[in-house]
């Protein structure tokens, strides 16, 4: 190996020793001395204290109190607003949801709350002859949906029957959902990170819906399939995957690391 390649392998190396410091940096949630982050990542506190000089100075870290802690820096936060300012949901979710429903050849919609109601926000028909809509903006009550299991999931049981009308429960059969098994069927999908069912609302179609998580871990919308419900029940693995690996790209560029709702888990232990 030359010394241009050389160099460039520890340019490289340099690099992502440095993310990986901001990152943990932004994992742990508070400043931290340079030889306690290198103990942490597994490097050398020679070059951990090399690189943190070098960012600091850069204002991409900042030292935090009078024993040499660092922190993420200003800069940092400027490059943040830069990114949101390019990055539009609404519009990225369009584009996802052509894709999602061209592959799948389904109904993609990509839902949130609107107060303490469920609504369709978007939504792309697939190609195939029969097609199933839903009225864009629509308010509909939380438990008659698949996404409301997701879209709650960040509440506690309390929150939950305190946010939810009590005459919500009420299914469009005219049963009653008990909050208790609702409150379990949110737990559960929060767990496997989505949830399917036979429609409440429409008794011939299966729902899929597949959270989109924004940097703090709270799912702010869903990706959603609506399908005939015998199509549904036949592709289910298929159809899961490419709500799944479409909805973890939407989250990631929200700012969202799934390796962070795990230190969370870790610290309420």
């Amino acid at each position: 190996m030359d010394d241009i390649s050389i160099g460039i392998t520890r340019r490289e190396r340099g690099l992502d020793r440095a993310f990986e410091i901001l990152n943990f940096l932004r994992l742990k949630r508070q400043p931290m001395r340079p030889n306690e982050i290198a103990l942490a990542v597994g490097a050398p506190r020679s070059s951990v204290y090399d690189l943190v000089n070098l960012m600091v100075r850069q204002g991409v870290l900042e030292y935090r109190g009078e024993d040499g802690r660092v922190f993420l820096g200003r800069k940092l936060y400027f490059l943040g607003v830069a990114y949101a300012e390019q990055f539009d949901l609404m519009r990225e979710c369009d584009k996802l949801l052509a894709t999602i429903a061209e592959e799948t050849r389904e109904t993609a919609q990509m839902c949130m709350l609107e107060g303490n109601r469920y609504t369709v926000a978007q939504m792309k028909e697939g190609p195939r002859p029969f097609r199933i809509s839903s009225n864009i903006g629509e308010l509909v009550s939380i438990p008659w949906t698949a996404s409301g299991r997701l879209l709650v999931s960040h509440m506690s049981d309390a929150e939950i029957v305190d946010f939810i009308p009590a005459q919500d429960f009420k299914m469009p059969d005219g049963h009653w959902l008990d909050p208790a098994v609702f409150i379990a069927e949110v737990r559960e999908a929060a767990r496997v990170g989505y949830f399917t069912f036979n429609s409440v609302v429409e008794t011939f179609t299966h729902c899929f819906a597949v959270p989109v998580y924004r940097a703090d871990g709270i799912c702010v919308a869903t990706l959603c399939l609506v399908t005939p419900k015998e199509d549904g029940l036949k592709n289910r693995a298929s159809y899961l995957k490419t709500l799944i690996d479409a909805a973890a790209d939407l989250s990631s560029r929200l700012g969202h690391m799934p390796e962070e709702d795990e230190c969370r888990l870790a610290d309420q232990r």
